[in-house]
């Protein structure tokens, strides 16, 4: 097995703070000399982590691509690495900078600087589950029978996803952040966010600008702030908690066995104790308070879940590479060749079972939450917003093929009614037929690409290539590798 290393960076851009991250990469080649390369990362280190820096914007509304651009060439000089020696990696925009009106063209910017780079302006959703990917949530689900929760405090929102089994089953986001409240160094209050003025009344609180508040005041604001967010994720308390959530609410319950905190206040959470009010807005806000409830909340033990230290907390959710790997499709595709080539897919994957297929209602409803999952984590677009990958199913009559590419093309038009393009990858040598029959019904709106024999998994992104020789595609696979602790 052929052995390499690459040097990989990973750059977030958020709402409050800029970070980068090098990571070395240990690369084993496991196919055979005569096929394409694939690789698996064999080990990882972090070689470079960088300071968190304020991000730098031009009023509300812009991001300052030159004040970036200093940042990370300050960065790169500290790291000692050049940009050639840049393999891979991945660029983020999260929170409330990714709606800014240059965030697309900043991510792009940033990642044509070196490499072959994964970009994406991560929505809160997102956000909450590459932000538990970092924390290591995911990966703890695929040991416990149970959920994990990681919820991912920083600024503005916290992001929360729910993992099972190793994939994100929900997410929720909560206008609950550090800079909600800010503080001048006389104990007075220079804002209010106007996003929690109705829990605050629901709740009975009063907190106005230009107040000038006392310790044990904004104690019991932190703390009930905390605990309608520990209430809502644990489904203890959804009605007056639910104020709190930003867009959708929850849909169902999921019971929560483990819980992570990550951000910049779930860092927070590790500091001294806060005892008086020049330990609270020590950083011109109430972070350090919420920090300190939250920790104190664990320590009592009010609520029955097991909590446990993230693998990384303020930088989960800096990605440490895109990883890549070359396969090729199977020779059986639905292709239309003028839409290739396309890069930067992200992959959703629907895992079916055989009692799932052989009932037409939880087919259905098992299409509709991974749909429901898409329209969250990503946005909806003319173009492609993720591809649908599909295991599962081992033999597949006709009747089965009809049902099943009835229930995605009907379900696709529905909540992605704009997208031109529907990319399947089938597991199993069947993407010409689900290919044709989806074709079929969806007469060009939208265009369907259908490939198969390609490995993939929840959480990688795609690139598919030009067609060699008609009817094969050179498929590159990018997988999203994140630091374990240094």
């Amino acid at each position: 097995m052929d052995e390499q290393w690459i040097q990989s960076v990973g750059i977030d851009v958020g709402t409050s703070t800029t970070k980068m991250i090098v990571s070395r990469l240990r690369l084993g080649r496991m196919s055979s000399t005569f096929s394409l390369p694939r690789y698996q990362i064999g080990e990882r280190q972090l070689l470079y982590a960088s300071e968190v820096h304020s991000t730098p914007l031009i009023g509300f509304d812009e991001i300052d691509a030159e004040g970036i651009g200093a940042i990370l060439q300050e960065e790169y000089r500290k790291a000692q690495i050049s940009l050639s020696s840049i393999k891979s990696g991945a660029v983020i925009i999260t929170g409330e900078t990714a709606s800014k009106k240059n965030a697309q063209h900043i991510v792009h910017l940033l990642a044509e600087r070196s490499g072959d780079f994964v970009v994406a302006t991560a929505g809160a959703d997102l956000e909450g589950v590459l932000a538990g990917k970092g924390a290591g949530a995911e990966k703890r689900s695929q040991t416990i029978q149970g959920t994990i929760v990681n919820v991912d405090i920083g600024g503005g929102t916290a992001n929360a996803a729910y993992f099972q089994r190793g994939r994100a089953i929900a997410t929720v986001t909560f206008h609950v952040g550090g800079r909600l409240i800010r503080l001048d160094q006389q104990d007075m209050v220079t804002y209010v966010s106007p996003n929690i003025q109705a829990w605050l009344s629901a709740k009975g609180l009063r907190i106005t600008v230009g107040q000038r508040i006392s310790l044990a005041e904004i104690s019991e604001v932190a703390r009930q702030m905390a605990c309608s967010m520990l209430d809502y994720l644990t489904g203890k308390e959804r009605q007056i908690s639910g104020l709190l959530v930003v867009g959708p609410q929850l849909r169902g319950d999921f019971p929560v066995e483990e819980l992570t905190v990550s951000g910049g206040v779930g860092k927070l959470m590790e500091g001294a104790p806060v005892r008086s009010m020049a330990d609270v807005s020590r950083y011109g806000d109430f972070g350090p308070l919420l920090g300190y409830v939250l920790q104190q909340e664990r320590e009592k033990g009010t609520y029955a879940v097991n909590w446990l230290d993230p693998e990384q907390t303020v930088r989960a959710t800096v990605i440490g590479a895109g990883m890549q790997s070359t396969e090729i499709s199977g020779s059986t595709v639905h292709i239309k060749p003028e839409l290739l080539p396309i890069k930067n897919i992200p992959i959703l994957k629907l895992e079916l079972t055989q009692e799932q297929l052989a009932n037409p209602a939880q087919l259905h409803q098992e299409v509709a939450a991974i749909y429901q999952l898409g329209e969250r984590l990503f946005d909806k677009t003319t173009g492609i917003p993720f591809a649908l990958a599909i295991s599962g199913i081992g033999y597949c009559s006709y009747a089965l093929l009809q049902t099943i590419s009835q229930e995605l093309s009907d379900q696709y038009r529905h909540y992605f009614a704009e997208s031109q393009t529907m990319v399947v990858i089938c597991e199993t040598d069947m993407a010409k037929a689900l290919g044709q029959a989806l074709a079929l019904r969806c007469k060009g709106a939208p265009e369907i690409i259908c490939i198969d024999q390609v490995r993939v998994e929840y959480g990688d992104y795609i690139d598919l290539g030009e067609p060699i020789s008609g009817t094969i595609i050179p498929v590159v696979v990018k997988t999203l590798a994140f630091d374990e602790k240094a």
